[in-house]
């Protein structure tokens, strides 16, 4: 009689969550990841490896406007809604590609977003009809590219972020009527270490401002309202408190500006950390639209269209990082150590610099017994290292098999936003660990997957010029 094993890896994921899952499922004891069996992906290109699901970007988008609209159909709610994609995520041409077969929309962080944006253009990805959102503090050069384009006729709203920003397309752009946005300067929360964001104008300040400079100034005209909570989109008296706060501002700016009919609630959507993740999006959505509809309705406005900045929420569960096991070290009675192939200060920043916890899961051997693990890095720092996850203060992985023809691989899953941009993609990085190979997956017209190569593993010739050899 076979003996099945007990207390496997498979058995811990089981009992631990809900599983198979959205996006997860074992198959044979090896891992598949949006239905790609991770594990020939893994023999076909080595790791370490990043990897871009290009559907879920796409299924992230509907997911959201299906929600708004029926939201929106729900309360009978007036006015449009607005998905715009926050560049500052992912600036790689293929997850802007596929973010505008969506009829979306752009929201920008700095001057080189807009030559981005120049080049979508250029190969019919946008038209001047998309919005583009023009958020940020803002220096000479973000503001001379922002008046070119709507020099150029583009449909561009630059949110003022500070008050002397205006005088700048006052004398530079040419056309009449720009619609401008302001944002409102958020209160932080208690544990934040300051209390008002540095982004924004004054609350306090934002009406007479308008009716000093902008209220008589043909040249201009008000159009959105833009507030950001930097916790993010979350059910607590702080986020809804902010929100009628904002309200409250709009119906005072509304009431003089006839003009003003967008709020912008920024972006903050939150993806799944954890294979435990509970975040109910159709009530926040709807609760969202119900308590603008409210305010209106009460206070005998319009309601304002709904722009929203999506960027973790868009491409943050499209991606994931992977990685073989290479080595086992037990320094002391208590802690054994995996090394993998790469490093986590290079390659997942975000682990490094703010705590960030990231799905793990081990890829193949799901029929090993499992034991609490730390993953270290290759690089000689002593912070180079991963060893909890948002559910435990623990790491659980198989246990290495010395029988066993496949070494160990495990993957970080939905790390698809911000990591590259702030490892420094494409230069040097920590102990000059190479940047890993990425590669694009798709799906064809009949549902067959498919990958391409979008980057080689960093090689040292690219690293040596960068450094002047």
């Amino acid at each position: 009689m076979l003996k099945v094993k007990e207390n496997t890896y498979l058995n811990l994921i089981q009992q631990t969550f809900n599983f198979p899952q959205e996006s997860f499922e074992v198959i044979d004891n090896e891992l598949y990841f949006n239905d790609i069996p991770l594990m020939d992906i893994i023999k076909q290109y080595g790791t370490p490896l990043k990897i871009t699901y290009l559907p879920k970007i796409s299924s992230q988008i509907q997911k959201a406007k299906r929600l708004f609209h029926v939201a929106m159909a729900k309360t009978d709610y007036k006015g449009k809604y607005v998905y715009c994609y926050c560049t500052k995520s992912s600036h790689f041409s293929f997850v802007l590609d596929e973010v505008l077969k969506n009829d979306v929309h752009i929201e920008t962080s700095s001057a080189y977003d807009i030559q981005i944006l120049k080049e979508q253009y250029k190969k019919k990805k946008l038209t001047k009809d998309t919005y583009i959102i023009c958020n940020g503090y803002k220096r000479q050069l973000y503001k001379q590219y922002v008046s070119e384009m709507l020099n150029d006729g583009f449909n561009v709203i630059p949110v003022l972020d500070h008050k002397d920003e205006l005088e700048y397309y006052s004398k530079h752009v040419k056309v009449p009527k720009t619609k401008l946005g302001i944002r409102i300067s958020t209160e932080e929360e208690p544990s934040f270490a300051f209390y008002s964001s540095r982004l924004g104008i004054r609350s306090a300040d934002i009406l007479d401002y308008y009716r000093q400079k902008l209220m008589d100034n043909p040249k201009f005209e008000l159009k959105l309202l833009h507030f950001f909570i930097n916790t993010g989109i979350k059910d607590t008296i702080y986020y809804w408190t902010e929100l009628v706060k904002c309200m409250n501002i709009y119906y005072e700016l509304k009431k003089i500006c006839p003009t003003l009919d967008s709020l912008n609630i920024g972006g903050g959507m939150p993806i799944r950390t954890s294979l435990g993740f509970e975040y109910d999006y159709e009530y926040m959505i709807e609760e969202i639209v119900e308590q603008i509809k409210s305010f209106c309705v009460q206070h005998e406005i319009e309601e304002p269209h709904i722009f929203t900045e999506f960027g973790s929420y868009t491409v943050g569960e499209s991606g994931a990082t992977l990685y073989s096991v290479v080595d086992q070290k037990q320094q002391n009675d208590r802690e054994t150590w995996y090394m993998i192939d790469s490093s986590f200060i290079t390659t997942l920043p975000d682990t490094w610099g703010i705590n960030q916890h990231f799905i793990l899961l081990a890829i193949n051997h799901w029929d090993e017994k499992y034991q609490p693990v730390n993953l270290g890095g290759l690089t000689c720092d002593s912070m180079d290292y991963y060893s909890s996850e948002a559910h435990t203060n623990q790491v659980f992985l198989p246990e290495l098999n010395p029988k066993s023809k496949q070494p160990l691989y495990v993957g970080f899953f939905h790390t698809g936003a911000y990591q590259e941009a702030l490892s420094g993609y494409g230069g040097t990085q920590h102990c000059l660990i190479p940047a890993p190979k990425h590669v694009l997956i798709d799906k064809d017209e009949n549902g067959e997957i498919t990958t391409k190569l979008f980057a080689k593993e960093q090689s040292y010739k690219s690293m040596l010029k960068v450094l002047g050899y």
